[in-house]
C-alpha cells in the first residue's frame, strides 16, 4: 500500500472509533511513538511498547467522544487531527485537541508523533 492508501484506511478505522485496531493493522514492528511530554512515554520504540501505551491510556481514561479529521497526505507522511472528550481517572472531564503526524515505509507506519493544542 502507498502512503495515501495507508492514510485513508488508518483514518477510516479511527473515525469508526477503532484506534487500537488501526495501530494493530498498520504499525511496523519497530514503530517509534513520540508524545509531547516528558517521562517514560515520551518516546517508545517497538510495537509491544506502543501497544502498552494504548492499554495504559484506555485503563486510565474514560473516552466520551472522539472526532477525527483527515487524513492530510504529503509524500510519505500524513496528518490526522483528533478531538477527544475524556475524563482522566481522578480528574475532571476535559477536551483534548491533538494532531498525529505519521511516517509510512513499505505500507506500515514507522513513526508517529503527537502535538497538542491548547
Amino acid at each position: 500500500m502507498d502512503t495515501k492508501a495507508v492514510a485513508k484506511a488508518f483514518t477510516d478505522l479511527c473515525k469508526k472509533g477503532e484506534l487500537a485496531q488501526a495501530g494493530d493493522k498498520f504499525w511496523a514492528d519497530d514503530v517509534i511513538s513520540r508524545e509531547a511530554m516528558e517521562g517514560d512515554m515520551a518516546k517508545l520504540q517497538g510495537r509491544k511498547a506502543v501497544e502498552g501505551k494504548g492499554q495504559w491510556w484506555y485503563a486510565n481514561h474514560t473516552v466520551h467522544d472522539v472526532k477525527v479529521e483527515g487524513p492530510y497526505v504529503s509524500g510519505n507522511q500524513f496528518v490526522v487531527r483528533f478531538k477527544m472528550d475524556v475524563t482522566p481517572k481522578g480528574k475532571t472531564r476535559q477536551t483534548m485537541d491533538e494532531v498525529g503526524v505519521y511516517t509510512v515505509k513499505n505500507g506500515k507506519i514507522v513513526e508517529e508523533s503527537f502535538f497538542y493544542g491548547e
